[in-house]
């Protein structure tokens, strides 16, 4: 069976990140890039390595919201106006990023070339997803978060193909992405496992049939009966 790739984020038109100017720098693994809540004055491209960005709300543990890696964007919610980080992005690996001012990447955009539109589009996408992102974080339950999460991961979250492999996750990485903890991941992995919604063999199974858990628990607390 073939594995779900990614949606490429990089823009079309951005491929050569010499092209947009800026500084590029050297993070090591785990080094902080920004933080949530500072002042948001630029942007970043990812010439290197990967980026894994995060957010925590109130009450609970800190949510990974992306892992990004070569080509790709982050931070750009500057440009649609928002004035402090929404995440924390911290490097993945020794990676090497490019900096880029928010006032020269407007310039950029103002030049109306087809590698700006592709760039609106991007930031436009970028907004949405994060409301969705912090809405899902606020009014859903952990169970329903780890679905989404693993819909997400397998490029099921919407109709498509009936199962995909992904890598095996840890339940402490999955913990994070989700805003809970390991034992309660460890609870809701071995329901969905039950249920047949997820499959362990080396790597891990998705099935289509997850997104039942999105409509609601009784469908999984009837399952478990049987």
């Amino acid at each position: 069976m073939k594995r779900g790739k990614r949606k490429n984020t990089s823009l079309a038109g951005f491929s050569s990140g010499a092209s947009l100017g800026g500084k590029l720098t050297e993070y090591r693994n785990n080094q902080e890039i920004y933080a949530q809540g500072e002042p948001a004055l630029t942007l970043f491209f990812i010439q290197r390595g990967g980026v894994r960005l995060s957010m925590r709300t109130k009450g609970r543990p800190p949510a990974v919201t992306g892992i990004l890696g070569v080509n790709e964007f982050f931070g750009e919610l500057c440009l649609a106006g928002y004035p402090l980080r929404l995440s924390t992005a911290v490097a993945l690996t020794n990676s090497t990023i490019r900096t880029i001012r928010k006032d020269a990447m407007l310039e950029i955009l103002r030049n109306g070339s087809g590698a700006s539109n592709s760039l609106v589009i991007h930031l436009l996408s970028s907004v949405q997803g994060y409301r969705e992102h912090v809405a899902d974080l606020l009014t859903s339950s952990a169970e329903r978060r780890l679905a989404r999460v693993l819909l997400r991961l397998a490029h099921l979250n919407k109709k498509g193909r009936a199962s995909v492999e992904i890598p095996k996750m840890s339940h402490g990485v999955l913990a994070q992405m989700v805003g809970t903890t390991r034992p309660r991941i460890n609870l809701f992995m071995n329901r969905f496992r039950k249920l047949g919604y997820i499959h362990y063999n080396g790597s891990l199974e998705v099935h289509e049939s997850l997104r039942k858990v999105l409509r609601g628990r009784t469908e999984i607390a009837e399952g478990l009966t049987h």
